[in-house]
This record gives C-alpha cells, structure tokens and sequence, in this order.
C-alpha cells in the first residue's frame, strides 16, 4: 500500500472565516466550495500542491452518523514547513500568536498563530 495524500479537515463553527484567512493572507484558492443553507459547510483549500479543508459542525451533523461535537474537544495543531518566514510573520499579521518567534533546537526558526477558529498553526523556516 501506497499513501497519496494526507489533508487535514478541521472542524469549526464558521467556514467563511477561515476561507478569508486563507486566501488573503496566504494565497490559497478555493478548490470546493460546498453550501450549507445560507452559509458554507465545506471548503477545500489549495496552493502549490497543498490542500487543507475545514467543514462546519452542522454539515458535518447533517452528512454523518455521528455527532461532530463530540469531537469539539481542543484545537488542531498543523506544523506547516515555508521557505520563508518572514513573509509569514507579514502575510499573518494581527492574528493571535500563540508561540513568538523562536529558534527551535532542531534548526527550524518558528512561529505560532491562530487561524479564526482557534487551530494552532507553527510556521517553520529550516536553513538561514
């Protein structure tokens, strides 16, 4: 067996939110847009080869067995490896930082925010 792809889908209350952070902080496009009622349910999020998704609870209610507030219990936490971290300490300014600028033992120069939903997100620039 072979696996392909990973992409993370995180859970929130509110899907538009995160489309913003997305694309007007990090260039993203929305690959898939899915309508929940008057709001979005599901979207599908793509760079340069990289995709995330988010899905609002109540879609998640609705297309599934299970109740997806049992799953509400905490953030995600994605690491995201970038070329340069500058430009993200630029692109996410004025979201919360969670974890300032820091150099970690391993080499990688590091920083920590918040996306809208409160998913934990570490930025990090190996080399220079």
């Amino acid at each position: 067996m072979t696996v392909k792809k990973i992409t993370p889908v995180l859970l929130v209350d509110e899907v538009e939110p995160c489309i913003s952070f997305w694309k007007e902080r990090l260039g993203f496009e929305v690959a898939i847009e899915v309508p929940e009622g008057s709001r979005i349910g599901f979207v599908s999020l793509q760079k340069a080869g990289v995709e995330l998704m988010y899905q609002s609870y109540a879609s998640v209610e609705k297309d599934s067995s299970f109740s997806a507030h049992g799953y509400a219990q905490g953030p995600t936490f994605l690491y995201i490896e970038v070329d340069s971290l500058d430009d993200v300490i630029v692109a996410t300014k004025g979201a919360k930082v969670v974890m300032a600028e820091r150099k970690a033992f391993y080499g990688a120069r590091e920083i920590g925010v918040k996306d809208p939903a409160g998913h934990v997100l570490t930025f990090a620039q190996f080399g220079d």
